[in-house]
């Protein structure tokens, strides 16, 4: 009887209290991995309420565990069940526990909490480090504000995780542009572990999907994004009001409002939107390549996800970041800005209407980021690639080593 060969195996973990940017950023990453290996499947382990919205490549699937939600004052509490926050991260660490003995993987890939929700992660990384698998963190290319992110990660312990769990911290950036942990104090063994790959790029899906048909106006229009919504409200309504004082404006909009927003803003939005002839909504698109590969310019928040779709689009495009709780966005736009790849527009907690209009008239006269020439920009996911099958190759020679050890002491 011949023996079949054991496919490579990679368990990915996002946490996903809200938002859509771990598990987008996650799936575009296991995306790759598999079109680029044939003998290759990826296990996603997820707290994402919404991930059964996507589609998966084959060979990619998901475990979808517990789901939670930070509130307003910084605590956790269950997303759907009646159980204490406590009850439910244990059962989430325990979920994360058997899956990864049960599926074995040659390469475990954590995304941005070094120890996960609360610590969740953590007994699962030690685990797998006594097997001899390969343990990576994935880092976007900014975190937060260092003098916010150093205390917090303090608190957690996430240093010690660094220096003496992790083989390597993958950052899906370019040092030039950010760099995530810079301004903390971050011990000599933990900086030569860190790898910038680029950014991640994104096209528009090769399988045939149904585009959404805008019925109030013909492309070229802007793609106005909020990402997830949850946060996104005071950036539509900013937009919105530039429509409803001013006509002409460049294109018509399309604004997404993202699955996070409340039903509540979006039907108030949608009462505005149904009196104005330029501009149309809808809640939520998988797909929201193909909208930004359609798109004249983009107005976003700025999250990393959009970031990467901006870049890969190469769309003219103005952020109008965030800056509470984190000053991720605030710090990517800037230094993004700084470069000439997009523009930013700061909110000045008045949202003039004017402000807005004279910003998106603006937009087409704007250099778009293939303008500026930054080197290895876009080759995050080529980078991953290669990363990824080196440690599939050395997981693979020692797994072979063990079972002739074994046979011959048998």
């Amino acid at each position: 009887m011949v023996a079949i060969e054991r496919a490579s195996r990679i368990l990915m973990y996002s946490h996903d209290t809200f938002g859509l940017g771990h598990l987008r950023r996650t799936r575009a990453i296991a995306h790759s991995l598999v079109r680029q290996n044939p003998n290759l499947s990826v296990l996603i382990l997820t707290g994402s309420p919404i991930i059964g919205s996507f589609d998966f490549s084959s060979r990619v699937d998901f475990v979808r565990i517990p789901g939670v939600i930070k509130l307003r004052n910084g605590d956790y509490t269950s997303l759907k069940l009646h159980m204490d926050i406590e009850e439910t991260l244990a059962m989430r660490a325990s979920i994360i526990k058997h899956t990864a003995e049960a599926f074995d993987p040659d390469l475990f890939i954590v995304d941005k909490e070094p120890l996960g929700l609360r610590g969740e992660v953590e007994h699962t990384l030690h685990m797998l480090k006594d097997m001899g698998v390969p343990l990576v963190l994935g880092l976007r290319d900014v975190m937060d504000d260092p003098d916010l992110l150093e205390p917090e990660w303090e608190r957690k312990g996430a240093m010690p995780a660094l220096e003496n769990l992790y083989d390597e911290i993958w950052v899906y950036g370019l040092p030039q542009i950010c760099k995530p942990l810079d301004g903390m104090h971050v011990p000599e063994s933990v900086l030569r572990k860190m790898v910038y790959t680029g950014y991640l790029e994104r096209e528009v899906p090769s399988e045939a999907i149904k585009p959404y048909i805008i019925s109030k106006f013909d492309p070229p229009y802007l793609l106005v994004t909020p990402g997830g919504g949850g946060d996104g409200d005071l950036m539509v309504d900013w937009v919105l009001r530039a429509y409803e004082n001013h006509k002409n404006l460049p294109y018509p909009a399309l604004i997404v409002f993202g699955p996070f927003m409340q039903s509540e803003q979006q039907n108030a939005f949608d009462e505005r939107i149904n009196k104005l002839e330029d501009v149309e909504a809808l809640s939520f698109d998988a797909h929201m390549e193909s909208l930004m590969d359609n798109a004249a310019a983009i107005v976003a928040m700025g999250g990393y996800n959009t970031f990467c779709e901006i870049l890969s689009f190469n769309k003219p495009a103005m952020i109008i970041p965030r800056t509470r709780p984190r000053m991720e966005q605030f710090i990517r736009a800037s230094s993004a800005q700084s470069l000439g790849l997009v523009s930013m527009l700061e909110d000045d907690n008045e949202r003039r209407p004017d402000t807005m209009a004279t910003a998106l008239r603006q937009l087409p006269q704007q250099k778009r980021p293939s303008d500026v020439v930054v080197p290895g920009l876009m080759d995050g996911l080529d980078s991953v690639n290669r990363l990824t099958q080196k440690h599939l190759d050395t997981r693979a020679k020692n797994r072979e080593t063990a079972a002739t050890l074994s046979q011959i002491s048998g």
